[in-house]
């Protein structure tokens, strides 16, 4: 805490040094500006208004802010000629030349009226027609419009229809560019919740853009090598009462529910908004491996059953037109329960592995964000703190038949995770181009987990021990500086940045075993790492745009990746984490072109990495009883790699009626892993002595292609049809064979001002989307996994309320909504 003082009192004490106020001469003369502003359309006052007074030069030199009744009063204003500039987010600005001087010292402006404009109209929650891809200079935006809501009611339902993106439907695992290594923020926030659960919770409906930044500038953390998600949600800050509720159904084998209710209340200096939302219901998930070196046969059944609730509450307080203070909370409550049933058939004997779980978990997210406003409204200063818990018990119980294991296995998992993370931001446009943005960090993460068996476990000598309760502490504190330079050259732009990163890594694990003795394993990593990037800009013509960046970026081992404790096991296989996982470093570069038609755009862009440290999985034999021939996952640094990549998108509009997104990706990245096998026919007497280790590498090529096509029935029907491809990619333990999807939908709406909407979507229409694998190590094998994909889902929503638009500029964070009203986390 004493460096967070420290490093915010050296960042303040440069602010106010470089922002100096001139002396006022001892006899210049002072005037006052007066007067009233008015909504053009109601002759109604509006309140909070920006009034700011300029001089000659365009130079802000004072200004205030309209009362509850609409007037204003400006005092001690020096004589001259001026400007007044009127600014209302979602209204057109209105400039007034005077001249303060010659016994003319009180100006009274009378009656402004103010006319709305469209531009504003999508700060509320009001959802546009179409999505659009745009390329701008640090990011891909897609903005979600009715027909890509249609195709799901989450935001995991909806992810696999973004260019770049895949979602796997059975972990909940997000990919971006074929790489997991990526973080996926709400509103430019972190949850505790894991991804897979967050996205199922978050109704599609709720989403307002998705933004895909490949290659983050310094200002960002530098985490995830494949770059940034991040979901912008729909804010609403209109006067008075205001909300929209949500139900769906979805349905193949079992029935699954979601609702939602987002509401909004907006008076005076304060602005009050919750959310709720949930999802229950059961999945089923079957598959099946078959072993070609024993013929054996593995045949898996799986069942959830799970209902999660989600909760938000915020307030926002205008304390004046200089300074804002937001605070929201998220609470969320996960209910799960696991079955299934793993049977082994081999021409000797029959095995079953009977499986039962029961996963709790609650989170809480409290957010308290205070922003100032200089005199540039420009120019601004922003200090956040944020503070993240998660708790998570978990009960697993396996029942063997015909395995050398006792009867009843019981794994008991208690987490407790919390993150702490503290922002200090500064932006400052110097002039018309050129700014400059620095800011502090601290990150204070700690995990704590305990597991304890009641089963028992085979030794290396084969005999059957009691398996040690196992205490696992992980603690990661990371302290960080950036500083960013940008500047506009007529047709050239460029941003330069850097980001700097004290890392501190503490972690013990701590096994306690039947007769009370103890095995301590403990880790350290301490390091300092500086991660530069930049961005070039060539914008020859309003058509053509050119982008040219650079940036390194870390993935730092993941909670599952360092845990010693089994994360799941199988008969067959089980997985472990490696504590002593290093973190591993990206340097990318990318380009982009993007060429604006008359009915829409393309956009296409090239990237190349080099991975250093790679992280990879390793896969050995279990030594605990080498005959039974079980594997063991885990995770290890392996040598330097590199990866490349092309894509290319589009929105167009062929006819009134017909809009088309399409999107082509192909990326190529060399792995590296180790994988064991054991070298001999006769497994019953096979000894370590016959296990030989492997290093594999791999040359992957994978493509991918998106088209989605909406089509404008009527006013007030729509149609839509999906297809995509995913190509074979080929990995370490396994190749996926390809995967195809088709899905249509429909949506209606109806009521006044179609306030009421109405969808169908029929997903997975042939019914092919299976995960389909063979693999060569460490045995030969063919098998697939399915899950519930030929859906169909249907979803009834309402919005009310609809007061006046008033929006109020709110606190941006890297260009995201860090809250407001509607949505979730």
């Amino acid at each position: 805490m004493q460096r967070i003082i420290f490093l915010c009192f050296i960042l303040l004490n440069t602010i106010t040094h470089a922002n100096p106020k001139n002396p006022e001469p001892e006899n210049a003369k002072k005037g006052s500006i007066s007067g009233i502003v008015l909504d053009a359309l109601l002759k109604q006052p509006l309140p909070y208004v920006n009034v700011i007074v300029k001089n000659n030069a365009n130079e802000t030199i004072t200004g205030g802010i309209t009362a509850e009744d609409g007037s204003f009063l400006i005092e001690k204003v020096e004589e001259g000629n001026l400007v007044v500039s009127v600014q209302y987010i979602g209204y057109k600005t209105i400039d007034k030349n005077i001249a303060i001087g010659k016994n003319n010292y009180d100006i009274n402006l009378g009656q402004i009226y103010l006319e709305e404009q469209a531009e504003g109209l999508d700060e509320v929650t009001v959802i546009a027609e179409t999505s659009t891809i745009q390329q701008k200079v640090d990011r891909k935006v897609v903005t979600v419009g009715k027909d890509l809501t249609t195709a799901g009611p989450t935001a995991s339902d909806i992810m696999n229809n973004i260019p770049s993106v895949s979602v796997d439907q059975q972990t909940g695992n997000i990919s971006l560019r074929g790489n997991e290594n990526v973080r996926v923020m709400v509103d430019g926030k972190l949850s505790n919740v894991p991804i897979g659960q967050l996205l199922k919770q978050i109704p599609s409906t709720s989403i307002k853009q998705i933004e895909l930044i490949t290659n983050p500038s310094a200002k960002y953390n530098p985490e995830g090598m494949s770059g940034i998600i991040n979901i912008k949600l729909h804010k609403n800050t209109q006067i008075g009462f205001n909300g929209n509720v949500n139900f769906g159904l979805t349905k193949e084998i079992f029935a699954k529910f979601n609702s939602s209710i987002d509401m909004n209340y907006r008076n005076g200096k304060f602005n009050f908004y919750g959310n709720y939302g949930n999802n229950i219901g059961k999945h089923d998930n079957f598959g099946e491996i078959t072993r070609e070196d024993d013929n054996s046969r593995q045949d898996f059944k799986f069942g959830n059953n799970n209902k999660s609730h989600l909760f938000k509450a915020g307030i926002d307080y205008y304390v004046n037109d200089k300074n804002t203070l937001s605070f929201f909370t998220n609470q969320n409550i996960f209910d799960g329960k696991g079955f299934g049933n793993t049977l082994i058939t081999n021409p000797s004997i029959i095995q079953s592995q009977l499986f039962g779980n029961i996963s709790d978990n609650t989170s809480g997210q409290y957010n308290l964000i205070y922003k100032h406003e200089f005199d540039n409204e420009d120019e601004t200063l922003e200090i956040e703190a944020d503070y993240n818990n998660f708790n998570q018990d978990e009960i697993a119980d396996f029942d063997f038949i015909n395995f050398n294991f006792p009867p009843d296995y019981i794994d008991n998992v208690d987490t407790k995770r919390n993150q702490t993370t503290i922002n200090v931001d500064y932006v400052n446009p110097l002039n018309e181009k050129t700014k400059i943005e620095a800011g502090l960090e601290a990150r204070l993460f700690n995990t704590d987990i305990a597991y304890m068996s009641t089963g028992q476990t085979f030794s290396s000598t084969g005999n059957i021990t009691p398996t040690p309760s196992t205490d696992f502490d992980y603690k990661r504190d990371i302290y960080s500086a950036y500083f960013t330079l940008g500047k506009t050259l007529e047709k050239w732009s460029y941003q330069i940045g850097v980001r700097a990163e004290q890392v501190m890594v503490d972690a013990n694990a701590l096994k306690i075993f039947d007769d009370n003795s103890t095995e301590a394993i403990p880790f350290e990593n301490n390091y300092f790492q500086v991660y530069p990037s930049a961005f070039l800009t060539y914008t020859p013509s309003d058509k053509n745009s050119y982008q040219l960046s650079f940036s390194r970026r870390v993935d730092r081992p993941g909670l599952q990746q360092v845990n010693p404790i089994r994360e799941w096991s199988t008969p067959r296989v089980s997985s472990f984490g490696n504590t002593e996982l290093q973190p591993q470093f990206t340097n990318s570069i990318e380009t982009n072109y993007t060429r604006q038609l008359k009915k829409g755009s393309i956009t296409a862009g090239v990237f190349y990495r080099i991975i250093q440290d790679n992280i990879n999985r390793f896969v050995y034999i279990d030594r605990t009883n080498i005959s039974a021939a079980n594997s063991i996952l885990s995770y290890d640094n392996f040598d330097n790699t590199t990866a490349f990549g092309i894509e290319f998108s589009t929105n167009y509009r062929p006819t009134k009626w017909w809009d088309l997104n399409g999107s082509f990706d192909l990326y190529s990245q060399s792995q590296r892993g180790i994988t064991e096998f054991i070298d001999t026919d006769d497994l019953e007497n096979a000894t370590e002595n016959d296990i030989s280790t492997q290093n594999t590498e791999v040359d992957n090529v994978v493509w991918n292609l998106r088209v989605f096509n909406n089509f404008k029935a009527t006013k007030k029907l729509n149609f839509s049809v999906f297809a995509m491809y995913r190509g074979k990619e080929k990995g370490i333990q396994f190749t996926r064979k390809p995967m195809f999807m088709l899905n249509t939908g429909l949506r209606y709406s109806f009521l006044e001002e179609n306030r009421a909407t109405f969808s169908f979507n029929y997903s997975d229409i042939l019914n092919t989307m299976r995960f389909e694998f063979e693999a060569d190590t460490p045995y030969p094998a063919l098998g697939q996994f399915n899950w519930e994909s030929n859906t169909w889902n249907v979803t009834l929503s309402y919005r009310f309320g609809g007061g006046k638009y008033r929006a109020i500029k709110r606190k941006q964070r890297d260009d995201n909504t860090a809250s407001g009203g509607g949505g979730f986390m």
